[in-house]
């Protein structure tokens, strides 16, 4: 398992590398000068000049890649343009909201998802099982931020029982930090959840018609067992799978909800960052979210050891 470990960690040098100069290369090539958005309109032409060569964005693009790996490999993100900071620090500031946001909302995708793809695969061809499966297909289609608004106009502007935006630190306050997430979570996770369930539902079709789950029928053992203890758990391999891929997804794709529930997160700090060409920001970011999924990957492969015995890693 070590050495499995030591091996994947490696591996993560080479990916992180080509990111990083792929994303490098692609916003240094996008129209926009940082110096002429950070001075405005009224800026002269030597002002800009003197502001890009205290940027180093007069250097050669060959030589602003080495310095920023240079920066990297010493751990230094680089300083943010426009907020005159560390970009380190502002990531850390934004990463709770957005590690807040994204457990909150695979707590709900996992909560629905499951336990409806488990009842769909058990019941295949039902009318629960097709109710349950529309209810899927309405999550994959109907956009996020529309979904969104419409718990805005419900829960907070009609009823009033939740706060149509905002964030409030669970360290701080939790039951204030708990009002805030419980709409943006709900719709960030109802359409995350419609891929856990048709997956959970396929793979428990499959497991349900294994010649040991038959063995198990006729033994006398009750369906809930059956269900719950014997095929559930021999279909849980796909189902960690799609759940490690949701959390990914939901790291990168919280970014229409953050700004429509006002979240001052990862997401809308890399739009930010794009609109005023604020390179260490969105580089930062970047490299944050690419490590978030090559460590969700490792923490899934993991798991499979724990779900199935017989997966070893040598």
């Amino acid at each position: 398992m070590t050495t499995y470990l030591l091996r994947r960690l490696m591996a993560l040098v080479p990916v992180l590398a080509v990111v990083l100069t792929v994303v490098f290369m692609l916003i240094h090539l996008i129209p926009g000068d940082p110096a002429s958005a950070m001075l405005g309109p009224s800026a002269t032409t030597e002002q800009i000049e003197a502001t890009r060569r205290d940027l180093g964005l007069d250097r050669p693009l060959w030589d602003q890649l080495v310095r920023f790996y240079a920066r990297i490999a010493r751990g230094d993100l680089g300083h943010s343009y426009f907020l005159n900071r560390p970009v380190t620090t502002t990531l850390w500031e934004r990463a709770e909201p957005t590690l807040a946001l994204t457990l909150s909302a695979l707590l709900v995708a996992v909560a629905i998802g499951v336990p409806a793809g488990i009842v769909a695969g058990a019941h295949p061809g039902s009318a629960l099982d097709r109710f349950l499966m529309l209810g899927a297909l309405l999550g994959v289609c109907v956009p996020g931020f529309w979904l969104s608004l419409n718990f805005i106009y419900l829960f907070a502007v009609r009823l009033a029982w939740l706060p149509a935006g905002g964030y409030a630190s669970f360290l701080a306050d939790p039951g204030a930090a708990l009002r805030f997430m419980v709409l943006p979570a709900l719709s960030l996770g109802f359409s995350q959840s419609a891929l856990i369930a048709r997956i959970t539902r396929s793979c428990m079709i499959e497991v349900l018609a294994q010649d040991y789950i038959r063995t198990a029928r006729a033994k006398g053992l009750p369906q809930r067992a059956v269900v719950y203890v014997h095929a559930f758990r021999n279909a849980l391999v796909p189902v960690v799978t799609v759940i490690g891929i949701t959390m990914a997804i939901l790291i990168g794709g919280a970014v229409v909800t953050e700004i429509v529930f006002n979240i001052p997160g990862l997401g809308r700090l890399v739009v930010s960052a794009i609109l005023r060409r604020d390179y260490p920001v969105v580089q930062g970011v970047i490299l944050v979210t690419a490590v978030a999924y090559v460590l969700i990957n490792l923490v899934v492969d993991l798991v499979y050891a724990l779900i199935d015995p017989r997966i070893r890693y040598d």
